[in-house]
């Protein structure tokens, strides 16, 4: 019969430690904000095998006191807090003093640290829970925390991390909201020898939050973003939100903080997608990095052993004030507010650029990355298979034709082809057919005999960020069943080395990023389930026909019979419809014809 026992303090450690650290990207964070809550201006954090193999964060801080360094690895210590009160209205990182004895018992650990004014640092050791002596140590004021061999003793966890790629990516896309909560704060992540982020802090300025966010997530991000600057008494909402033109296809620029705290609230990330939900296409995620501020007394961060989650006194209020405040600026993306895209020249349908786009044919020429096409070729040829002659498509227009698209009659600024059919008016999508044609042309090129591609006469050297890299070198077999040949040509660059026929006359410096973007690993926002799906829809979006290019008939001809050759193509990768038909009935409703 059971029997109620009090639990050994190692296994109730273990359990905690189960509760609060999740994988190495879990070390980093607890760490990172001690040395926030003890005033650093500096913070240095190492990392070696995916965090499996050791985390070192270094500060500048005040330090801990050598009589109360044994303290730190007791479980419930903290300088915090010391009563209800304080827990109620706490507006410090940390506050519960269960993080450091939980990665003491499931690591190899070190502490230590030195206060302002002490001749030496001292410095603790524990394995598996069992602390050591303190002793004298030679450390710079400051603190510094080592933790290696994560999860040494409790396999059961250690086969749950995953590769050293992926926790890399986890433990640098937390280090970036680290660095954007604190923008009067100096950041450096390293993984072994390489430097993953190094986000400095101007000293004239003393940190100036938009200079975090340019080197943070990039110039490119802040030219496609708007301010946002509300408040409503003690509640205050900036930050910067992305144009709805400039949507992703993941929740991965997704930023919140609340009070300085970076959270990951549900209410909060939905009140912004509600404001956007008039200006963004289905399956698209705003981009954003916004800052709340009130009370701490009408925030509950006691919420969740992770501190992610947060629960506002007045939820209904707050969802509300953020909505209406994104609202109120998204209202002014009117036209006028960004420059449309200038529509490419003209072509009569042999230029290489356009027949590239189309998937045709492709041969190498000299230049390194670019490819051109057989001389002669026939503008509606598409991927070397001819259709139909102009004359032939155009003759169709008064005959009783089975084709249900009809047969082009021009385009509608660039964007929209426009035919005539039996039953009446067509009107096409041409980017988002193109992008579902191919997609279907790479599934099954797949499933044969693989993509067509070809080589470069020289390689194309691109530069990525090192966890980018490791994915890229992690999916490696993807990208070559694609048409691709890669490999890494040091820490941050790769280089290309053939490319897929599909490719010919795009920049594939900038398609090569753009598929990185979208496969980010650990998301699954996609609606495509397979992983290799989802890579191949990624680059069939990326190599499709853009708005304002210019298409001869014939060429919109071609489209419109391989659209109708194609399985799935009334939407598009992404859900979206790709062709809609009025009839001849309802263009005489239009214009009251016949009554």
């Amino acid at each position: 019969m059971p029997q109620i026992r009090v639990l050994a303090s190692e296994l109730i450690d273990q359990i905690a430690a189960g509760e609060v650290i999740e994988r190495p990207a879990s070390v980093v964070k607890e760490l990172v904000e001690n040395s926030l809550d003890a005033g650093a201006r500096r913070i240095e954090i190492d990392v070696e095998r995916g965090g499996i193999g050791l985390v070192r964060v270094r500060d500048d801080g005040s330090g801990v006191a050598p009589d109360e360094l044994p303290l730190a690895l007791e479980r419930h210590a903290t300088s915090k807090i010391a009563s209800l009160d304080d827990l109620q209205t706490v507006t410090t990182l940390g506050f519960r003093g269960e993080a450091l004895p939980s990665i003491a018992s499931v690591s190899r650990f070190r502490l230590a640290s030195r206060v302002p004014g002490a001749e030496h640092g001292v410095e603790l050791a524990a394995e598996g829970g069992t602390v050591m002596p303190a002793r004298p140590s030679p450390q710079p004021p400051g603190t510094t925390v080592e933790v290696r061999d994560l999860f040494f003793n409790v396999p059961a966890r250690r086969k749950f991390v995953r590769s050293d790629a992926t926790e890399i990516g986890h433990i640098a896309r937390l280090t970036e909201r680290l660095a954007l909560s604190r923008a009067d704060v100096a950041f450096r992540l390293r993984h072994a020898d390489r430097l993953l982020l190094d986000a400095p802090v101007d000293e004239s300025t003393g940190g100036s939050l938009e200079q975090r966010v340019q080197a943070v997530l990039g110039e490119e991000f802040l030219s496609n973003a708007i301010a946002v600057e509300h408040s409503a008494g003690s509640v205050s909402l900036h930050g910067w939100i992305a144009l709805p033109t400039a949507a992703r296809a993941q929740a991965d620029e997704q930023f919140w903080f609340v009070n300085g705290r970076s959270v990951r609230d549900r209410l909060l990330m939905n009140a912004v997608r509600l404001a956007y939900r008039d200006v963004l296409y289905h399956g698209r995620f705003p981009a954003y990095v916004l800052y709340l501020d009130l009370d701490p007394r009408w925030v509950d961060v006691n919420a969740h052993p992770s501190k992610l989650e947060v629960r506002f006194r007045d939820a209904r209020q707050i969802h509300d004030f953020v909505m209406h405040a994104v609202e109120r600026v998204l209202a002014a993306t009117k036209p006028g507010l960004t420059v449309p895209p200038t529509a490419a020249t003209p072509s009569d349908g042999s230029g290489p650029r356009l027949q590239a786009r189309l998937g045709l044919a492709t041969e190498l020429t000299g230049s390194a990355g670019t490819v051109a096409h057989p001389a002669g070729l026939a503008p509606w040829e598409l991927a070397g298979e001819v259709l139909h002659s102009p004359s032939t498509v155009r003759d169709s227009v008064n005959e009783d034709s089975p084709m249900p698209l009809g047969t082009a009659v021009g385009q509608i600024h660039g964007i929209f082809i426009i035919a005539q059919s039996r039953e009446g008016l067509v009107l096409v999508d041409m980017h988002a057919a193109h992008e579902r044609v191919l997609y279907e042309r790479l599934k099954a090129q797949c499933a044969a005999s693989g993509v067509p591609s070809q080589h470069l006469l020289e390689p194309l050297v691109i530069d990525v960020k090192p966890h980018e890299l490791d994915a890229l070198l992690e999916r490696r077999a993807e990208w070559e069943r694609a048409g691709f040949e890669m490999d890494a040509f040091g820490p941050t660059q790769v280089a290309v080395r053939r490319v897929p026929a599909l490719a010919a006359g795009c920049d594939v410096a900038q398609l090569v990023r753009a598929v990185l973007a979208d496969l980010d690993l650990g998301a699954s926002v996609h609606h495509l389930d397979a992983g290799a799906d989802r890579f191949l829809g990624s680059l069939a979006c990326r190599t499709a026909i853009r708005a304002h290019r210019r298409l001869t008939l014939p060429e919109m001809d071609a489209l419109l019979r391989q659209m109708e050759a194609t399985d799935r193509t009334n939407q598009c990768n992404h859900g979206r419809p790709t062709w809609t038909r009025l009839t001849l009935t309802e263009l005489d409703q239009l214009f009251l014809r016949g009554r």
